[in-house]
């Protein structure tokens, strides 16, 4: 069992739920568009479907980098339990299965309570976007072309960690879709993209050596702290854009406490001497973009 919840990764859940309590913040807005539209099942159920499809993509990346050799003994990342024999190359891809099983239910039954009554197009679109999710979770280092090899995860990141996430669930809730609403999405988006970076500077070398195309690898080290650093600063830019352009009131402003924050990863990022000192830099942007999205959300409801 501790394999099994090792595996998991819990400590990435809190990245993943970032863009749906985002969206469920700004349905609960003081905005006129969103007003009254917010439901705790909606909430509920995008949270459980989303903790599925992290499980899965954990699942299933811990088993495509032990399938594929891209796991080596001098990975300085945690510790994965398929390459190091916790737990066997078939037993991990029933766990896929299951999991893929669980996100797809979830998935399903959050539509048909979020969308009853909306009509079959918007169910199917949302079922068709549902598939791809899990196909992306399994897709990054599977199959006989990772996309997570050959350096397209960040836009996956940036896609369902971002846009995806807040701007369905925001849907979900309020059967709406505001163009304005990219700006924060795609805050979110790179402050999560910048936690995958993170992990790609750490692991540049083995990286390099076993073919993985990351960004970071096809770069190089001084060009993916610049390029970090763009993804922070981005991000900040697009949340302080967003408040300007709808005319927010100063309490909307309440995230920019955590920007500081920020700011001390992308320096610690920029100073690392060893690969090792990188591994508490992801946990921290995580829980930092967790806590900016608390602020922001707060600053949308008060």
């Amino acid at each position: 069992m501790k394999s099994w919840i090792a595996a998991a990764r819990p400590r990435t859940l809190p990245l993943a739920l970032a863009s749906i309590i985002l969206g469920s913040f700004l349905a609960a807005s003081n905005d006129p568009l969103a007003a009254g539209h917010f439901s705790w099942k909606i909430a509920g159920l995008a949270v459980l479907t989303t903790i599925f499809l992290q499980i899965l993509s954990n699942f299933a990346n811990d088993y495509g980098d032990a399938v594929s050799g891209k796991d080596t003994e001098l990975r300085v990342g945690p510790r994965r339990a398929v390459a190091t024999g916790d737990i066997s190359k078939e037993a991990m891809l029933r766990g896929i299965i299951v999991t893929a099983v669980l996100s797809l239910v979830s998935g399903v039954w959050l539509l048909v309570v979020a969308l009853f009554g909306a009509g079959s197009r918007a169910f199917y679109t949302l079922l068709a976007l549902g598939l791809l999710c899990i196909a992306a979770a399994v897709g990054y280092t599977n199959g006989k072309r990772p996309y997570g090899y050959a350096g397209f995860g960040d836009i996956a990141v940036l896609l369902f960690f971002g846009w995806v996430g807040v701007l369905g669930t925001y849907y979900l809730h309020t059967l709406e879709f505001r163009p304005l609403l990219l700006l924060p999405a795609t805050a979110v988006g790179l402050f999560a993209t910048g936690v995958l970076n993170i992990n790609n500077i750490r692991d540049i070398e083995t990286d390099t050596m076993t073919g993985k195309k990351s960004i970071p690898a096809r770069l190089g080290l001084p060009l993916a702290i610049r390029y970090h650093w763009g993804l922070l600063l981005a991000g900040m830019a697009c949340a302080v854009a967003y408040s300007f352009l709808v005319d927010a009131p100063p309490t909307a402003y309440l995230y920019l406490l955590s920007f500081p924050l920020f700011i001390l990863n992308g320096r610690a990022v920029a100073t690392h001497k060893r690969a090792a000192e990188l591994n508490p830099r992801l946990g921290q942007l995580a829980l930092t973009t967790l806590l900016f999205v608390i602020l922001f959300g707060i600053g949308q409801v008060i």
